[in-house]
Order: C-alpha cells, then sequence, then structure tokens
C-alpha cells in the first residue's frame, strides 16, 4: 500500500471519530500516531509523538492564546463587558431595531479583547437576551442576534481561531490577526444593516428603546474605555512593529486589569474565577493542538497534501472554481463539526493546495474563518446556538436556527465580497509588511 493511501485511510478514520463524538485531541493524536506507525516503525512513531508536545507548543508564538484568553474574561468579570452594552443601548437604542444593532456592536467590543465566540454568545446571553426580551423582541429573533454576535468573536482580533490556523498552516499569526479587523468591522455592520432594514420594514418585530438623550450618552462613553485601550494596543503594537502578538496580548491584560482595578470592578473571587478559566479554556486548546501536530506530521510523512495538489493542478481547472467547491465544504462541514474539528480535518491538506493556486495564506485564512462563523450558526451544530439555548432553555433550539438565516446570508455576502475584493482583508497585513 502506498504512503498516501495510509494518509486517505487515516483522514477518513479521524472524521469517523470526530462525528462518533471522540474528543478531538485523542482522536488526531490517536490516529496520527497510528499512522505514524504504519509508515515509520513503532519506536519512531513514540519518538516522534513524545517529541512534539515540547518541542511544537514550547513555541514562543504560542504564549499568545492564554493572553487573548485572559483578556475576555477579566474584561467579563470586571463588568466592562455590561458597560460597553449600556454605551451601545444609548448610542443605538432608538433606531429600528435599535437594541439588536447595540447588541451586535457591543458583542463586536467585547469581540476585540475575547478570543472565543462561545464565550462571547454566553456572556451576552446573560446580559442582552433579557433586555431584547423585555423589549418584545420575538425570541427566536433575540436567541439569534445573541448568537450571530458571538461569531465575530472568532474574526476580530484578538481570536483564538486565529491562532490555530496559523499553527496548521505554518501562517504569520501577527498577520492573521491584522487581516481580521477591517472584515471583522465589515461584518458588523452588515448584520447591523440587516437588523437595521428589517425591523425598518416590519416594526412589530420589537420595540425601540426610548432616546437617551445626548447627556446619558456622553456619560456612558467612559464605559468603552478600556476596550478602545485595548484596540489600541493590539492593532497599534502590531501595526508599528513595536511588539509582537504576545506582548499586546499581554499588554492588553494589564490595561483590562489596571482599568479594572481603577474602576474597583474586579473582586478577587473574579480574578481568580478569570485565572481559572482562562487555565481550563487554555489547556482544552494545547491539548487538540498536541493531537493536530501528531496528525498533520502523519500526513506529511504519507505525502497526502503534495498529492492531493498535484491532482487538483492536473485537472487544468479555474482556481476559483476550486475556491467554490471548498467553501460549499466547509458549508456541509459546519453543520456537523466544530471549528477546530473543521480544521484539523481539512488545513493539512486544504492549505497547500490553495497556496499552490496562487491565493494569499492570509486571505485564504480569512476566508476560511468566515466558514467557520457560519458553521456555528448552522444546524444541527450551531454550536453558538446551543450555548444561547444553554443559557436560556425556555428558547426552543429549534426556534433559535429559524432565527440565524438572515445571518448566514449576511456572512455568505461578506465572503463573496472578500473574494471580490480580496484587497479589503490584505490591506493592513501588506501595509505593516511592506512598511
Amino acid at each position: 500500500m502506498e504512503p498516501v493511501h495510509y494518509g486517505v485511510i487515516g483522514m477518513i478514520a479521524l472524521a469517523v471519530l470526530i462525528v462518533l463524538g471522540v474528543r478531538i485531541f485523542v482522536a488526531s493524536g490517536i490516529v496520527g500516531f497510528c499512522g505514524l506507525w504504519a509508515l515509520r516503525g513503532f519506536d519512531k512513531a513514540v519518538g516522534i509523538s513524545g517529541h512534539i508536545p515540547y518541542s511544537d507548543t514550547t513555541n514562543y508564538a504560542l504564549s499568545v492564546l492564554p493572553l487573548f484568553i485572559l483578556i475576555g474574561h477579566l474584561a467579563h468579570h470586571a463588568g466592562i463587558v455590561q458597560g460597553a452594552y449600556r454605551c451601545a443601548r444609548a448610542w443605538l437604542g432608538w433606531l429600528p431595531g435599535g437594541l439588536g444593532i447595540a447588541t451586535i456592536f457591543a458583542a463586536a467590543g467585547f469581540a476585540a479583547v475575547s478570543g472565543a465566540s462561545t464565550a462571547t454568545a454566553a456572556v451576552f446571553s446573560r446580559i442582552a437576551l433579557p433586555e431584547l426580551l423585555k423589549a418584545k423582541y420575538h425570541p427566536s429573533i433575540a436567541a439569534a442576534l445573541v448568537a450571530a454576535g458571538g461569531t465575530l468573536a472568532s474574526l476580530i482580533p484578538p481570536s483564538a481561531i486565529m491562532v490555530v490556523y496559523g499553527i496548521i498552516t505554518e501562517t504569520s499569526i501577527g498577520g492573521l490577526l491584522l487581516a481580521g479587523f477591517i472584515p471583522g468591522v465589515i461584518s458588523a455592520l452588515v448584520y447591523a444593516s440587516a437588523i437595521f432594514f428589517r425591523f425598518l420594514a416590519n416594526p412589530a418585530l420589537g420595540e425601540a428603546s426610548p432616546d437617551a438623550g445626548w447627556k446619558e450618552r456622553i456619560q456612558t462613553l467612559p464605559e468603552i474605555v478600556p476596550i478602545v485601550f485595548v484596540i489600541g494596543a493590539v492593532l497599534g503594537g502590531m501595526y508599528t512593529g513595536w511588539a509582537t502578538p504576545t506582548e499586546v496580548g499581554a499588554l492588553g491584560a494589564f490595561i483590562i486589569f489596571v482599568m479594572a482595578l481603577l474602576r474597583g470592578t474586579l473582586s478577587g473571587k473574579g480574578l481568580l474565577a478569570s485565572l481559572v478559566e482562562t487555565a481550563k479554556l487554555s489547556v482544552m486548546i494545547f491539548s487538540i493542538i498536541w493531537g493536530v501536530l501528531i496528525f498533520v506530521r502523519f500526513l506529511a510523512f504519507a505525502g497526502v497534501s503534495s498529492a492531493f495538489a498535484d491532482w487538483i493542478q492536473a485537472l487544468g481547472v479555474s482556481p476559483y472554481l476550486v475556491l467554490f467547491c471548498v467553501i460549499l465544504l466547509y458549508i456541509v462541514l459546519g453543520m456537523f463539526m466544530d471549528g477546530i474539528g473543521m480544521l484539523l480535518l481539512t488545513l493539512p491538506v486544504i492549505s497547500p493546495v490553495m497556496t499552490s493556486l496562487g491565493f494569499d495564506p492570509i486571505w485564504f485564512g480569512i476566508i476560511v474563518v468566515k466558514m467557520v462563523e457560519i458553521g456555528l450558526l448552522t444546524p444541527p451544530v450551531g454550536l453558538n446556538c446551543y450555548v444561547v439555548a444553554g443559557v436560556r432553555p425556555d428558547i426552543p433550539l429549534q426556534q433559535i436556527f429559524r432565527g440565524v438565516w438572515p445571518f448566514v446570508i449576511a456572512d455568505l455576502a461578506c465572503v463573496a465580497l472578500f473574494i471580490a475584493f480580496p484587497g479589503i482583508v490584505t490591506f493592513l497585513p501588506k501595509l505593516v509588511m511592506n512598511g
């Protein structure tokens, strides 16, 4: 049997194990080890698998993950998220669908200090969802708003899923984080526009908030100062080149911590909870990375990526037809797998092919992250929808899935926009790299 055949069998076995519910780090580690055993022998498989967790995960670039996660947990436990929501509501609540628009922009603000979509969805299920229901929003629309707003944390830096993409594909993490900012803002604006025009056409979908007045609006502006400082530190540090992603992550966590202390909103219990939750999520992600890297090493020995790339190029079809097929693949996979599972299963093979076809790996990373966002919403395994339903079990999951389709369409429109105008994605990274 040819090595590439072992690789194909391994990919099928991994997909089956994930569908059966085996944890990703266990499934990928076992399949990767067994594949290495078959190709290189037991002793070398043990050596390679044992060496990877140390050699690859002691990489300095990976220290950015726990720091980005810590920023989000500190912001939540210090009440900074609630303040951002009050500010967004005061400025935007009077518009048609204004409370929903405020939810989207507040979620975008929290996304700028949090790297996890599910965490954003969980936080806003507790903060925004009761206010939306109080304003007589239909439960389906209100819950879908919160689930969709949570997906913005996948795209707006800092983003944990982008770091994982960068590790798997060996793409610049700093470049990916810079590339995600403009598409993230555009995604939030498209979401908000969809809500505005939908409520403008049918005001009965939910009540607008009373006009807060300029005095209250001005008074709420200090609530977003910590988030503005963190965004400035993350983007400014990477844009100017005076700080690495890890350094701006540490600076962002320090800014949130100091701001919380000055405001007196972070208790000792909240600080402890932030540290414990950060440790738990970091361990989970690092465990997945270990398994992924073992599996990727197996595929490299099997030669799957190069064989697949040669086959695609031999077909002689348009690169954009291949891209269209890849997008369809991610739509289907997103219905059954979580984001990291999708990346694990596809990127070791697909990323080299897309690069060989001339697509920028940073640009392709943003397209993949957008497809992950869509997967977080689409049934039957739309993870953000499950998170919202878990916080609010009184809203049936089926209702949430019915409400998310306008946001899925909005996401697909954004993907089409980024394909038609790739400069939207690559502008900031090229500006920094060429500068």
